[in-house]
């Protein structure tokens, strides 16, 4: 039964988000909290809708044993902050666009996703897709210390809710 929902946010759901989603997919599956969160990406413009992640970013993923190939980019839309507890952007250009759709929403609600990290002092996760591989290996550094924080914040909320 899932009892939270997680959206992932990058400007063309690509990616960044993609990464995010695929790397805390496989961290709740290792934590056994899989089967009570629900998961999801979207970018904030659609420049991508339908289309699988990034080349580079699959590439570089299932180098790390994730892989991103079954996702889809979408657009985020005003109904997403009713159905997600918490919506996570990557850098601030998100946060500024994600708060004009929905001026309404907590800052509880929707946060970056780096404010989860514990290793690196990093606020946003740069947008590798003008770069080359490094640009790459440095979202999967940020983006799973940052998730290794999301599963810890989980794992406290989700035991408060059994």
């Amino acid at each position: 039964m899932k009892t939270f929902a997680i959206l992932m946010c990058c400007m063309g759901n690509i990616c960044r988000s993609p990464t995010a989603e695929g790397v805390l997919r496989a961290k709740l599956l290792a934590a056994g909290l899989a089967e009570r969160v629900e998961l999801d990406s979207a970018g904030t413009h659609d420049y991508h809708l339908g289309r699988p992640p990034d080349a580079r970013s699959q590439r570089y993923a299932l180098q790390r044993g994730y892989d991103l190939s079954a996702l889809r980019a979408r657009k985020v839309g005003v109904a997403d902050f009713q159905r997600f507890d918490l919506v996570l952007a990557m850098d601030h250009a998100n946060i500024s666009t994600l708060r004009a759709l929905h001026p309404e929403v907590s800052p509880d609600k929707l946060r970056l996703l780096m404010s989860f990290a514990t290793r690196h002092h990093a606020e946003e996760v740069p947008d590798p897709y003008y770069g080359e591989g490094d640009g790459f290996e440095t979202v999967l550094d940020y983006v799973e210390d940052a998730c290794d924080g999301v599963v810890a914040m989980l794992r406290e909320q989700l035991a408060r809710t059994r």
